[in-house]
Formats: C-alpha cells, sequence, structure tokens
C-alpha cells in the first residue's frame, strides 16, 4: 500500500536521548515517507532544544515538550491524540534508543494493508534479538508468555514497542483510560484493540541492544506488568 506524504505519524518518545535523536531522525526521514513527532519530557541532557533545532529546519519533524518525566504511556497517549487531531490515518509506537531499527518502518506500513494494528514482533520467523543476555531474553518472553495466558491472547510478542495502528484503533479504545506504563501498557493496548475485534498481524523484526544511553528498564516497570495484566481481566470481568 503506497501511503502518503502526511498521513502516517511516528510517535517518538525521548528522556535524555540527545546522543541518537539527530542520527536517527535522519534515517527515519530517509527511510521512509512519513512524519515524526518528538515528545520529550524536559530531558535533562538537552534532548528537548536538539528536537526544537531540528524541527526549524525540517517540516517533517514536530516537537511536544512535556514539564518532566511522566512515562513512557502517558507520553504515547498525548503523541496519538496529538496525531489524531492533525487528521494522520496511521501512527506508529517507536523507541528513540536505535532498538527499532528504521528500516522496519515500510515492513510494517506495508502489513498494514490487510490489519489494523501491526506488532513489530521478536518472536515470530525471522525476528529476534541482539546482544541481550539470558535473564534479559527469558524477561521478556515470560513476559509474553505470562501475558498470553493470563488473557487469552493467540499472538507472540506482547510486550514490544514497535507498533503501528490505524487510527480507528486508537478512536475506539479509549486512550483516556490507559493508565499504565511500560511493558503493561503495550500489552494493554494490543488487548483492548483484540476485545473490540481488529485485525492484528505480527511481523518480524530484530530488537537491537542500545549502544548510546542508558535503558529506562527497571523493576517497578515489570512489578507493573504482573498486576496490570489481572486488572485488565478482571475489569472485563
Amino acid at each position: 500500500m503506497a501511503v502518503e506524504q502526511g498521513s502516517a505519524l511516528v510517535c517518538l518518545p525521548t528522556y535524555n536521548e540527545r546522543d541518537n535523536l539527530v542520527s536517527l531522525l535522519d534515517e527515519i526521514l530517509a527511510t521512509a515517507a512519513v512524519d515524526v513527532l518528538v515528545i520529550d519530557d524536559n530531558s535533562p541532557d538537552g534532548t528537548g532544544s536538539v528536537a526544537q533545532h531540528y524541527a526549524r529546519r525540517e517540516p517533517r519533524v514536530h516537537v511536544l515538550n512535556r514539564p518532566g518525566k511522566l512515562g513512557l504511556g502517558t507520553a504515547y497517549v498525548a503523541g496519538f491524540r496529538w496525531g489524531l487531531e492533525r487528521g494522520y490515518r496511521f501512527l506508529f509506537e517507536m523507541d528513540a534508543d536505535f532498538s527499532h531499527q528504521p528500516r522496519y518502518l515500510p515492513e510494517l506500513l506495508r502489513a498494514i494493508e490487510g490489519a489494523d494494528l501491526v506488532l513489530g514482533s521478536r518472536y515470530v520467523a525471522g525476528g529476534g534479538t541482539e546482544n541481550w543476555g539470558l535473564g534479559r531474553r527469558m524477561l521478556s518472553r515470560g513476559g509474553s508468555l505470562y501475558a498470553r495466558t493470563v488473557l487469552g491472547l493467540p499472538y507472540s510478542d506482547l510486550t514490544g514497542g514497535f507498533k503501528l495502528f490505524r487510527r480507528e484503533v486508537l478512536e475506539a479504545i479509549e486512550l483516556s483510560s490507559v493508565h499504565a506504563t511500560g511493558y503493561a501498557f503495550q500489552i494493554e493496548l494490543t488487548y483492548r484493540a483484540w476485545r473490540k475485534g481488529f485485525r492484528i498481524k505480527e511481523v518480524p523484526i530484530v530488537f537491537y541492544e542500545r549502544t548510546a544511553g542508558r535503558s529506562k528498564m527497571d523493576g517497578k516497570i515489570v512489578a507493573e506488568a504482573v498486576t496490570e495484566v489481572w486488572r485488565m481481566r478482571w475489569r472485563d470481568r
């Protein structure tokens, strides 16, 4: 499917990603016919200023500055709302640390032709991870298995954050009531889309461990996912 320029938006939350941002934006814009919204949570390293400078010379890049570190889930929700208000038909989630490679953007756009939500999946044939230790691999695979078991979802990678939504999905899943962050946020959006009957497709990606900056993963994110999955199930009951 040929996606017209101005119809797809990459939502790119940032917090202390100054070392990655310019090269990532360059690669995204060179790879796919998309616009980019940088959602910066007042990064102490000046990432927001770098983004603003870039946006002044590149009309396809926009910046949404937030007053502080408010959580990944709320950053994506803010980005989705910004994009929906401006008429974008397709909206991406994507990390700002090169873990999600821009080269996959065209593949996700092709896949959306027969789907409403496309998941970039590490755990289908052709997908994988690079430079992860055994503990990290077990945590990620175990998290997806746990969520599949509790919620009855048929998808292999529920904790990944490289996704493409049709706007109709985001309009239907009640963004105002989504409060989870991290793994739980990713699980919840896919679960809500599935419960609404939308078509969901997984396409293989390789996830690369970041080479610059520090990971935002911590124990609180994992603990939230464990409890939120049960809340999702019992809310539906």
